[in-house]
């Protein structure tokens, strides 16, 4: 980019993630060049899967508290999305889904197809989603899931008609952008009608 130039960095703090500022030169399309300042939040990218059952009509998604969300708007803080996680090192996105797979609803998967990725919020955040689509049934449930102890998780796990998790989004009863995407998707391509499956 010929319009960027003297970029430095600052962080602001490194927790649970890296928040920085980075202070750049920026040149508009009038020719003249600025000092911008942008806070950058880096928790690395992540994966999430929409389950899909084509013969019950089903999906899998999750319920867990949030804490941006409930800072936001208190009655939003139970959030209701897809099955998701942070990519670690240098997993690949299906090795992660397949892991957070098993870990948050207790089915194992083999595989699963990447549909979409996108940024979540690019004003603010680095984080890019994979997000994937996979067929589950009953014969792959191998444990409860509901998430780790060690990593603070407490997911409730739900087995939602297709058609009301589309109706959910309508009631803003889903309000996560990841799921929506997925939910989406999934309507768009119909992929739970059985002549398209596998599209």
């Amino acid at each position: 980019m010929n319009n960027l130039k003297n970029i430095t960095k600052t962080t602001l703090s490194k927790e649970w993630a890296r928040l920085d500022r980075i202070d750049y030169d920026y040149q508009f399309k009038n020719g003249e060049w600025k000092r911008l300042s942008r806070e950058c939040y880096n928790r690395g990218n992540g994966a999430a899967i929409l389950l899909y059952n084509v013969e019950k009509q089903t999906v899998i998604l999750t319920k867990q508290f949030r804490m941006p969300a409930y800072e936001n708007n208190s009655s939003e803080g139970m959030s209701i999305e897809a099955c998701a996680g942070a990519i670690d090192n240098n997993d690949k996105p299906l090795e992660t889904i397949i892991r957070e797979t098993e870990e948050e609803v207790g089915y194992r998967i083999s595989d699963a197809k990447l549909v979409l990725t996108a940024y979540t919020s690019p004003g603010a955040l680095t984080e890019k989603m994979f997000l994937f689509v996979a067929e589950y049934d009953e014969g792959m449930k191998v444990s409860k899931g509901g998430g780790l102890e060690s990593e603070d998780e407490d997911i409730e796990i739900l087995e939602i008609p297709f058609s009301e998790a589309l109706e959910m989004i309508k009631k803003e009863e889903i309000i996560d952008a990841k799921t929506i995407m997925l939910l989406q998707y999934a309507q768009i391509n119909k992929i739970l009608i059985p002549e398209y499956k596998g599209i």
